[in-house]
Parts: C-alpha cells; structure tokens; sequence
C-alpha cells in the first residue's frame, strides 16, 4: 500500500482561501450549497420522468423486510466522526418522527448511531487493509490518535442553523458554521467546522496516512433516514406523484419549523439547545469497520 503523502494538498483550504478567511462569507457557501442543492433535488424528485427513490439495496439486506439472513456489509472504512449532542439528537427524533409519518417504510438511522463525518480517511476497503492503515495511525509518532481526537476540545467550531437536506436516496439534518450567532454571539467564529475538517486532514496526512475521501464539499451533515424500499410511494408498480409531493412538502414544513424554533434571532434572543452544536464539547471518534450506517468499532486511542 503507497502511503506517499508527499505531493497532497490539503483541499478544505480551497474554500477557506475562496472565503477569504471571512466566517460570515463561509457561511453564505454554506448556505448556497444546502440551498442549491434541495431546491435542485426538489425539482428532480417533483418532475414527471422521476423513477421513484435510489434504494439503498445494501441496507435493505441489512435491514426492514428484505433482510438477509447472514448478509454482512463488504465495506470497510476508516473514519474519523463527530457525536451530535443530546439537545441535537432531540431535534433529529421529532424529524424522524414527522418523517415517519408520511412515510412508514423510510428507514430510520437509530439515536446512538448518528454522526456526522469530519474526515473520510478511507472507504469501501478489505478488512486487512483498514487494518494496515488502523496500524500506521497508532504506530505513528508525529501524530497520535488520542492527539487527534481530543483536537478540537482546544480548538472548538460551532454550527448554528439546522435544515433538512435531502436527495433521492437519503435525508440529513445539516447546519452552517456560525457566524457570530447563537452562544458564541461576540466570540470569535474564525476558526469554523470547515477549518477543523482541514485541521484533521492535516493530521492524519502527517501520522503517515493517505486521505481517500469521497467528497469535501461545503457540509456540516448527520444522516437522518434512507430509503430502503418503494413501499407508500407506488400504485401499481407506478410512482404515486402525489405522494412524493405530500412527502417533499413534509420536508419543507418541517425546515419552516426548524427555522421558526432553533434558528438564531437578530434580536439576539437566546437559540434553543438543539439549534447549535459546538463540535468541539466532545473528542472526536476514530471509527473502523462496517461503519456506512453508524456501525463499526473505535479505534483505541493508546
């Protein structure tokens, strides 16, 4: 395996440096790309020629009515995760609840589970080269792994704003860095969940690991729910429009509340707990394994 890291840029400083550095302008990217992207994955979901939900087939072996008997995930990866807090976790059960709602066969990613990933170190590998990478981390002397998950207890970031997001496959409840609101309301928002990511990246690039993630857009998000089946979006083998539209207003109705109730104010009126979430009250988790739906084990930090 080439555990070279020689030539890597860190790519988390593209969109600080695209910032210019400005908390109040990393949120607006923020924003723009949540707000971008469900409004393109409303028009898609609405449009005549929408086949109906991308099914997770892998979770519907694992899970619901279709589950396998002895059906194990092939997919291992290793990941470094951040644990929403009790407050937070609170306002995901009342969005899974509404979800459930109008839709009975969506599954439901379980309380303890959920997470939201800082770094993808790597994904979709054998059992024994996570093992090898699991290795190189703790053999490392420049960088160890308690050092990288009690990071951000010295350098907090905090998110503000909760917002459903959503495509064909899945839904999340994502937030944007702060700027300046919520209980940091006067502190310094400078140093922000994006500058952490980079941080962490960083970290893991000196402990002698190469970074494979999938994705390093502009998201702070814990997954929610996925869809596994069909089931009370059909009518004879037929996508049932109406009720993918009664589904997606759901959504929608239910960021107006978010945004009613755990949005910050200009009035400066204190957000409620589960409107903010300051990544850096707890350490960080080192996850290995089966982890795609919040499975897998810790990895030890001494």
């Amino acid at each position: 395996m080439d555990l070279s890291t020689e030539a890597a840029e860190n790519p988390f400083q593209v969109l600080i440096d695209k910032a210019d550095n400005d908390p109040t302008e990393l949120q607006h990217l923020y924003e723009t790309h949540r707000t971008n992207r469900n409004n393109q994955q409303r028009d898609k979901i609405l449009s005549e020629t929408f086949p109906g939900w991308s099914i997770d087939d892998i979770l519907a072996r694992l899970d619901g009515p279709g589950k396998e008997a002895g059906f194990v995930d092939p997919r291992n990866c290793l990941v470094i995760w951040a644990r929403p807090p009790p407050a937070v976790r609170e306002v995901i059960r009342f969005v899974q609840a509404e979800l459930k709602s109008v839709a009975p066969a969506l599954w439901l990613m379980p309380l303890e589970n959920l997470h939201t990933t800082v770094l993808e170190v790597a994904h979709s590998r054998t059992e024994e080269e996570i093992e090898d990478l699991v290795k190189t981390l703790q053999s490392s002397t420049d960088v160890t792994p308690s050092q990288i998950a009690s990071y951000p207890t010295s350098h907090p970031s905090h998110l503000v704003k909760p917002m459903v997001s959503f495509d064909s496959s899945a839904l999340a409840l994502s937030f944007v860095p702060a700027a300046g609101e919520g209980t940091s309301a006067g502190a310094s928002d400078e140093y922000s969940y994006h500058h952490l990511r980079g941080d962490i990246w960083d970290m893991v690039q000196r402990a002698g690991l190469p970074v494979a993630s999938r994705y390093v857009v502009p998201s702070a998000h814990l997954t929610i729910a996925r869809f596994i089946s069909q089931s009370g979006f059909t009518e004879e083998d037929e996508v049932d429009r109406l009720r993918v539209k009664s589904f997606v207003d759901k959504i929608e109705q239910i960021n107006r509340k978010l945004e009613e109730t755990y949005w910050p104010r200009e009035n400066g009126a204190t957000v409620p707990g589960g409107g903010e979430w300051d990544v850096g009250r707890e350490e960080l988790v080192i996850r290995r394994g089966r982890v795609w739906y919040g499975g897998g084990e810790d990895v030890p930090l001494d």
